[in-house]
């Protein structure tokens, strides 16, 4: 069993973690919320006011609820609800006569316990450091920067600066985590390497106002945001999305190298991505490399890495945030049963183990081979020579943007620490969404016999859920997390209509609501619950 760190008066904090956007923040409050002490350090005193990150799968929006910031985070959204947040994907001109439907996740809603939800970056940023600040267990230091880190046996020490002053620190903690973005300099000290697919294309984004745009696109009423297909641009493609409803829009495209935004007509560029001119206000015009980066390992000794300092990608369907958040939601209960003293190394690594391949998946499966997919659609299909051929491949891509929503479903299939049929499975991004429940998946939600909701009853530690099952059984169950002091809430109910879709009576869940084993068996010897229990933790 780990001696607890956060007894030893030593330490700053349990964990230091670099980088306070979205994903050190939300990996803050995993912790925070545990009563783990973390400090945040974070350069920027105010979030940037640069949308990105904008689209929020339900997935992510589960972690917002798990971190009690769900309302306040759907209340910060710049887009009425009303008004939806759907995609779209045109083929040369958004106004042209060629478009369909793209990446609907409200298809999958079924499948999670909250909804999707769009919001600029910047705005996600604010309700999390609002959550933050209301736990005791967090300090955070904006407008301060890392500098140094020094690993040791038992702890790592980490040096900053005061950015706009001239304070030093030396803070001590027992593990730190690198939060901060694709040039990560605690990715860089810690030594872990990267291996970096290079697309060779110079982007711009582009932030700017256009009541004008936004008369032109009412045809598509409750769309967000946009890609264009062109041609010449080999399936690389022309992204619109809205920051608000009416007024201000980002943009993403490729541009020619040497582009600066002195010397390239951006007006022009937008104008032929719509097919009509509109009134353009440009408010930021910045540059940014496409390519793919996937760290070669999340962890090195006491360092781990999370969201862009571990992978980054171009910002094609919404990945990257949610990506990141789902790392800290991974590794946030793993540091903790360490810190708490009922995990084990072996629990850590786990980190690593699924979270990189679901990304290296993510990549392979979804964001590349849809720049391949297109890029081959465009080299062999033209309106204008052969209308037909066009519009038979136009619709079966259309029908293809349903089944890729309902593919993407990371799970850890044949991890270590989950316990089921899944040996000869690997951790992927690529799946299926059913209700049936299974090791290594996401658990689908579920009414239980007291018509609460299954995901009400998550929390800190792990859930049995146990539908008409015989109160020996459980009992085993119960003396075995006692024995192991892992903490573990028993939910008994009913054998309901949705709780029967699971397949399964007893269903032992995650703390971050994946699926750790599921079976029916009613009976299980003691030994056999312990060596289960040890397995997973």
């Amino acid at each position: 069993m780990q001696v607890n760190p956060a007894q030893e008066p030593s330490r700053d904090a349990d964990v230091i973690i670099v980088g306070g956007g979205p994903v050190g923040m939300g990996l803050a409050i995993e912790l925070g919320q545990r009563g783990i002490r973390c400090i945040v350090v974070e350069r920027y005193a105010t979030p940037q006011p640069i949308p990105k990150g904008q689209n929020l799968t339900q997935r992510t929006m589960e972690h917002f609820h798990a971190w009690g910031a769900e309302p306040q985070l759907r209340a910060a959204r710049t887009i009425p609800p009303e008004y939806g947040i759907g995609g779209l994907t045109a083929y040369n001109r958004l106004l042209g006569p060629y478009s369909y439907d793209w990446l609907q996740r409200d298809l999958v809603k079924p499948y999670y316990f909250t909804a999707n939800e769009r919001l600029p970056q910047y705005a996600t940023e604010a309700v999390l450091r609002a959550r933050a600040a209301e736990l005791p267990s967090i300090q955070t230091l904006y407008g301060w920067s890392f500098d140094t880190l020094v690993q040791q046996d038992d702890g790592v020490c980490v040096t900053i600066t005061e950015k706009n002053g001239s304070g030093h620190k030396t803070l001590r903690a027992s593990y730190v985590v690198g939060c901060d973005g694709a040039r990560s300099s605690v990715r860089q000290q810690a030594g872990i390497t990267q291996t970096r697919t290079d697309h060779d294309r110079l982007m711009v984004l582009l932030v700017f106002r256009s009541q004008e745009l936004h008369r032109l696109l009412e045809r598509f009423p409750g769309k967000s945001y946009y890609n264009v297909l062109q041609p010449e641009l080999k399936g690389y493609w022309k992204f619109f999305g809205r920051v608000d409803l009416g007024n201000t829009w980002f943009f993403h495209a490729p541009v020619p190298p040497g582009t600066t935004a002195d010397n390239f007509d951006f007006k022009a560029y937008l104008e032929d991505a719509v097919g009509a001119a509109f009134d353009v206000e440009f408010e930021h015009i910045g540059f940014w490399d496409l390519r793919f980066m996937l760290a070669d390992s999340y962890r090195a000794g006491r360092v781990f890495v999370t969201g862009d300092a571990a992978h980054s990608h171009p910002p094609y369907g919404g990945y990257g945030v949610n990506s990141g958040l789902e790392d800290a939601r991974n590794l946030g209960w793993k540091l903790a049963a360490v810190l708490e003293g009922w995990g084990s190394e072996t629990l850590l690594d786990s980190y690593d183990l699924e979270r990189r391949p679901v990304f290296r998946s993510t990549i392979d499966d979804f964001i590349a081979k849809s720049i391949d997919t297109d890029h081959r659609f465009l080299d062999s299909f033209d309106p204008e020579e052969d209308p037909a051929a066009f519009e038979a491949a136009w619709n079966q891509r259309a029908a293809g943007a349903v089944g890729e929503v309902h593919a993407f479903e990371p799970n850890y299939a044949g991890s270590p620490i989950v316990a089921g049929p899944a040996a000869d499975s690997q951790c992927s991004a690529k799946g299926s969404h059913v209700f049936t429940a299974r090791a290594g998946h996401h658990l689908a939600p579920a009414t239980l016999s007291d018509g609460s909701n299954v995901f009400e009853h998550f929390g800190a530690g792990y859930t049995l859920l146990a539908a008409d099952v015989p109160a020996h059984t459980i009992e085993l169950f119960r003396r075995a997390a006692q024995s192991m002091r892992l903490p573990l809430k028993l939910v008994e109910t009913a054998r309901t209509q949705e709780f029967t879709r699971y397949g399964s009576d007893l269903i032992l869940v995650r703390p971050d609501a994946f699926v750790a084993w599921a079976d029916n068996d009613k009976f299980r010897p003691a030994e056999d619950v312990s060596r289960l229990l040890r397995m997973v933790a």
